[in-house]
């Protein structure tokens, strides 16, 4: 092993094995932003957050087809996400839109051309919407500049909004939020075990091998819209590199032991103490993040990137 591939690691382990230790709370946005109109997203309501301790199922006769786990739910998140898209123009936070644009098409689609990849469709739908609706409540809370934001979004939208990151960077702060921080919250609000007392974790492990044939023509597209330099993140390497073999499959395991460890927890209090470990340690990764991908003035800012994103996109 080469100096620089051990020092790599190295650096890979720290920023991965960072955040075990006090709790962070989740914090709201400070200074003011504009109230955005939210009525064309009816069903994004974080119903999540009011799911019991508990694996209801998932209740195919219901008229939502999110609750239900139809596959039509998950292109209604990837039409949401579309117009998120859309709106943004060159706002820094595309770049994790467009990335979860993406997944979401890629997740359909592969399950409409595989019906038999995955053991429960209609649970893979379920899980689809559950987790979306954890990303969009933090987005909505953010814009209305209202309610409470975890702590691993907050610094991820605020190094968007504040263009202190790069491109890589706002790709790996939204993707270690969401996997970080809300998915093991989604695998426990929507259980782990099949009604038979199966594992899920075989479903659960499969999407590893969509997200690794998403990753190099999202990179692709990203370089192509927004910023060519989105490859490559300096004392990581290839950004591709990084989520397709280290960060993401770790990251999501991870996240499975984390709800694992919520749907074992004693009671509420042990339960608590659980999420804010949750909470704490998602921080602590998007904190290592962004201290790897911040611009640093005047050295390094975002006005290259800009310029090119108002040819290739304003434009």
């Amino acid at each position: 092993m080469s100096a620089r591939h051990g020092a790599r690691l190295l650096r890979l382990a720290c920023l991965l094995g960072v955040g075990v230790g006090l709790a962070l709370p989740a914090v709201g946005r400070a200074d003011p932003v504009p109230v955005v109109d939210l009525s064309a997203d009816p069903w994004f309501v974080n119903w999540s957050a009011q799911l019991p301790p508990a694996y209801m199922g998932v209740d195919t006769d219901s008229a939502d087809d999110c609750v239900a786990g139809r596959i039509a739910c998950v292109d209604k998140v990837a039409r949401r996400l579309k117009r998120q898209v859309s709106d943004a123009g060159c706002d820094h936070n595309a770049v994790f839109s467009l990335a979860y644009e993406r997944t979401t098409e890629y997740v359909a689609a592969w399950e409409r051309n595989n019906p038999s990849f995955f053991d429960d469709n209609p649970w893979l739908n379920h899980y689809d919407a559950t987790f979306a609706d954890m990303y969009f409540s933090a987005w909505n809370n953010w814009r209305r500049g209202s309610g409470q934001v975890p702590q691993a979004w907050a610094i991820a939208f605020d190094a968007a909004d504040r263009r202190k990151a790069t491109a890589a960077g706002n790709l790996l702060l939204g993707m270690s939020a969401h996997v970080n921080r809300d998915l093991p919250f989604t695998l426990y609000a929507i259980g782990l075990v099949a009604p038979d007392g199966s594992s899920r974790k075989p479903d659960h492990d499969r999407v590893n091998q969509i997200l690794n044939t998403v990753i190099t023509p999202l990179l692709d597209e990203i370089a192509q819209r927004y910023d060519p330099s989105v490859r490559v993140v300096p004392g990581l390497g290839s950004t591709a590199d990084f989520l397709e073999f280290q960060a993401l499959p770790t990251w999501r395991e991870q996240a499975w032991r984390n709800a694992e460890r919520l749907a074992t927890a004693p009671n509420a209090a042990a339960r608590q103490v659980v999420a804010d470990s949750i909470e704490q340690s998602a921080a602590a990764t998007a904190t290592s993040l962004l201290a790897l991908t911040s611009y640093t003035p005047p050295l390094t800012t975002s006005a290259s990137r800009d310029a090119y994103c108002a040819t290739h996109v304003a434009g």
